[in-house]
């Protein structure tokens, strides 16, 4: 999107929707579709293994496959995702992280493949590719959880990735810093620019002192990197946080990195709005709280975003379909051709009311900045846990504000009167759902691709990337020999676990302060050692999130409340098999076991835990789930054993607690 100076009409942002789910085959029949809407980029979204850097028949995977995303697990499903789709004429933006390098390296060698079949000259393509990797790892120890490595092995791929994209893919955004994924997890507009801004420094930091980048070349660098940001409904804070955002930017990469070209300083990002405020409550709602994000990050030209996808009004209720997504592409069409928003300047400048909040965010701002280099930077601000703690205790502070009725959520909190809504009438299908059938296929599929490939050329390249991993060599070129040897997501990210090792995240839970001083937590607390009392115990509770889905703030969340009613708490983080989670539970006597799962799996893991609980002969502990999960599928749950089912209307979390301990009396048999 360009920056005229006269008073031309701006172009529109890039137009995105977040998309992919089932199979390569599927997914690339999606976009296809949205491309003919008139999308004007791709936004893929891959799910969960490979996400995490598993194969659909690893252990972990089960239940996860094409759940939130397209499962992409070598160069033949990267080649069926984009069939048809010239790369060198695309837009993509791919939220992938720890195996960012690898999906690029697919991704890339696919290109190539294009040009090669056109008679084109590789390298004239690869210079015309445009797109973005997610490959913000910082915030994935801090929020989404699809971190593999430890930061150290993690920081090092980034710098290696972006290293040889500035050499050999000039356009491709090889970072997009994602301060998006923080607001999630409870930060304010002052630690979301701050916590962002010190990833963005560890990273640029990293890759000047790798010795790969010339110093004349980092205004190159620097104008590759991009941001993908949050917008919440707080319309003027969060449009002056954009404000105060590109200021910083500006300020940082002027005075720190050297970058005297104005253009390559630009805050280059993009958007999706806030899905953390989507309800499941009235999500007819959702649709008004959309627009109104999307105008945050638009309305204000010297702060506009570059590239925009919003989600759809019934995400809080499982996945999109295809409809819906539309109705979201059509929103951001309305407001770039029908609107006079794109003829003119700035409409902001000069006012003092918003310049007074973008000081406000920027001074906080550059503090927390100051305080997180002292701590060592972000790495360090990562390790020490503080930056978690300091997300954990954020959300607790909304979501006692949501409680307390100080923070008003129309249609949760306050108005809750509804009529029924015809979007979702009974015998409409208000959400898509995944056919089962899809993981057992991509199971048989990957079998199938390891019996048709030459595997002496796959355990050379596996070889030779694990003995270059040993060196401080770059090892993207190591990795596109994988990809195009036919090496799977999961031998790719093997071999890398066996040099780098795995790394389990701080929780951020223990550092949370308590939540003193609440009537209603004191009542709760009471009864809590009332029951210990009578039971001659304490009363302990797991919280535990099977699977492969990493977001945490929900079981961050019931872990910081139970702390408080008086449970003593065991919290053993993400990504964790049913069978951990039994052993655990049996091993610390815990009276009832919580589990938490966002991404579409409770059907297939949850039962898993209840059954092995009875194979332990632990069988009389109740078992409580937490997530988005519609009606039908609670049902089921119950039937299977599930003593309670909650999902994101039920957000008063002491009176969660009250019911837990409710349920513990019930099954020890006191009144």
């Amino acid at each position: 999107m360009p920056y005229p100076s006269d008073h031309e009409r701006d172009r529109p942002w890039v137009m995105r929707t977040y998309a992919g789910h089932s199979s390569a085959a599927a997914s690339n029949e999606l976009y296809r579709r949205n491309l003919a809407k008139g999308q004007t980029g791709l936004s893929v979204a891959f799910d969960l293994p490979t996400q995490t850097g598993y194969d659909p028949d690893h252990q972990l995977s089960r239940g996860e496959v094409g759940k939130v995303g397209v499962p992409v697990s070598h160069i033949g499903d990267m080649r069926r995702l984009f069939d048809g789709i010239p790369l060198a004429e695309a837009n993509t933006s791919m939220t992938i992280n720890a195996p960012a390098m690898w999906l690029l390296a697919l991704y890339v060698s696919v290109a190539r493949e294009q040009a090669e079949a056109e008679g084109r000259d590789v390298d004239e393509v690869l210079a015309k590719l445009t797109g973005t990797t997610q490959n913000d790892i910082i915030k994935e120890y801090l929020s989404r959880g699809t971190y593999i490595f430890p930061p150290g092995p993690s920081l090092r791929l980034i710098t290696d990735m972006i290293a040889w994209t500035v050499h050999h893919v000039p356009k491709w955004n090889p970072i997009n810093i994602c301060s998006y994924h923080l607001q999630e997890a409870g930060a304010t507009p002052t630690q979301e620019v701050a916590y962002a801004l010190c990833t963005a420094i560890a990273v640029l930091d990293a890759v000047r002192d790798s010795g790969q980048v010339d110093q004349a070349d980092m205004a190159k660098v620097v104008a590759r990197i991009s941001f993908f940001v949050n917008a919440g409904v707080r319309f003027v804070e969060e449009m002056s946080k954009m404000r105060a955002f590109t200021a910083l930017w500006d300020e940082i990469t002027r005075d720190r990195y050297g970058v005297t070209d104005p253009k390559a300083r630009r805050l280059r990002y993009g958007v999706q709005v806030n899905s953390l405020g989507l309800t499941e409550a009235q999500p007819e709602n959702n649709v008004q709280r959309i627009v109104l994000e999307m105008l945050a990050v638009s309305l204000s030209r010297g702060a506009r975003a570059r590239a925009i996808q919003l989600p759809a009004w019934n995400e809080a209720l499982g996945l999109p379909r295809p409809w819906d997504q539309q109705w979201a592409l059509r929103m951001q069409q309305v407001l770039a051709f029908e609107t006079d928003l794109l003829e003119y300047e700035d409409i902001f400048d000069g006012s003092h009311v918003i310049q007074a909040k973008v000081d406000e965010i920027m001074t906080g701002a550059r503090e927390e900045i100051a305080r997180v280099q002292d701590l060592g930077g972000a790495v360090a601000a990562v390790e020490s846990g503080y930056m978690k703690s300091q997300l954990v205790t954020s959300l607790a502070e909304y979501r006692r504000g949501m409680e307390n009725g100080e923070r008003i959520l129309v249609g949760v909190n306050k108005f809750e009167t509804t009529e029924p809504s015809p979007l979702q009438a009974e015998g409409a299908k208000a959400i898509e759902t995944i056919d089962p059938a899809v993981e057992k296929a991509a199971v048989t599929a990957i079998e199938e691709w390891r019996t048709g490939r030459d595997n002496d050329a796959v355990e050379r390249s596996l070889a030779a990337l694990k003995e270059r991993a040993r060196t401080t060599e770059n090892l993207f070129e190591a990795t596109v020999d994988c990809a195009r040897a036919g090496v799977t997501t999961g031998e790719w990210s093997g071999a890398l676990r066996e040099v780098f090792g795995e790394y389990r995240a701080p929780t951020g839970v223990s550092a949370a302060p308590g939540g003193s001083g609440d009537p209603g937590i004191e009542r709760v607390r009471e009864r809590v050692r009332a029951t210990e009392a009578e039971l001659g115990e304490r009363l302990r509770i797991l919280v535990g999130k099977p699977g492969l889905d990493g977001h945490s703030n929900g079981a961050e969340q019931v872990a910081v409340r139970a702390r408080d009613v008086g449970f003593e708490v065991v919290y053993q983080g993400i990504r964790l098999t049913p069978e951990q989670i039994v052993a655990a539970a049996v091993q610390e006597g815990v009276h009832v076991v919580g589990l938490s799962v966002l991404s579409g799996s409770h059907l297939e893991v949850v039962p898993n835990v209840v059954d092995g609980l009875r194979a332990a002969g632990a069988g009389d502990v109740p078992v409580i789930v937490g997530g988005i999960i519609p009606p039908d599928d609670a049902a089921l749950l119950t039937e299977r054993g599930i003593a309670r089912v909650f999902t994101p209307k039920d957000y008063e979390l002491t009176d969660i607690m009250a019911g837990i301990v409710d349920l513990v009396r019930e099954r020890n048999g006191l009144s």
